[in-house]
């Protein structure tokens, strides 16, 4: 069963700094219709003009992955963690027990564009941890694992039961994903168009998968997605 959700169809919010997109109910925008997907929370489609930013906020037990798609994003943290992210590097931080932070876009001229990410953890109250990493946005035509649960094949380690695999798929391409049993996916779109079994997607959209063996894309433009796997 292949459910898309629609780019449009996504919460909204354009302030003087922050032009972000919710796919699931988040902050002031509540759906009940999209609360999340199993252990898959929030993505958030943010565009933080240049030199603005989150000040220093609170977090706890949930895993928060920053994928930049352009620009560069600043990070600091009460565990005495300050680094910058680039496009081609994912941020880690596991909020456990409690942890504080700020984001903001160090760029005084170009805007940051950024998918934030939250999974919720297999176990609460663990001690927090952050890390950033450098992932496969060159290679074409292939799913590129950049998190798993157990860090392997080079990817980042979280804290539950989940995979995030990127992919840039080059005009008339086609790939597929093998979905094991009981596991679903959500496909995010980032840019381009695409048809995920057959049903036509584009940038912003999202895509619940279940019940589904194999997932099947064909790019109809240079695209570029995300795909979760799930428990």
């Amino acid at each position: 069963m292949v459910t898309v959700r629609k780019a449009v169809d996504r919460g909204h919010f354009n302030l003087s700094w922050l032009d972000t997109f919710h796919t699931f109910s988040f902050g002031e925008y509540h759906n009940e219709s999209f609360m999340g997907f199993r252990s898959l929370r929030v993505i958030n489609e943010d565009r933080i003009s240049a030199g603005k930013g989150f000040p220093p906020h609170f977090h706890r037990d949930m895993e928060i992955i920053t994928y930049l798609v352009g620009g560069s994003l600043a990070h600091k943290d009460n565990m005495g963690n300050g680094s910058t992210i680039t496009p081609g590097e994912i941020q880690y931080m596991s909020a456990g027990r409690g942890v504080e932070h700020s984001e903001f876009n160090p760029d005084d001229k170009a805007p940051s564009h950024l998918l934030q990410i939250w999974i919720m953890p297999s176990s609460r109250g663990l001690p927090p941890r952050y890390s950033q990493q450098k992932i496969d946005r060159q290679t074409k035509n292939r799913w590129n694992m950049v998190v798993s649960e157990d860090g392997r094949d080079g990817s980042m380690a979280i804290r539950q039961d989940a995979q995030i695999y990127n992919a840039i798929l080059e005009p008339g391409q086609e790939t597929t994903y093998a979905l094991a049993p009981g596991r679903g996916a959500w496909l995010q779109v980032i840019s381009g168009s695409l048809k995920v079994n057959g049903t036509a997607i584009a940038g912003g959209d999202g895509v619940a998968i279940e019940d589904e063996k194999t997932i099947s894309l064909k790019s109809m433009s240079t695209a570029e997605c995300l795909l979760f796997d799930l428990a």
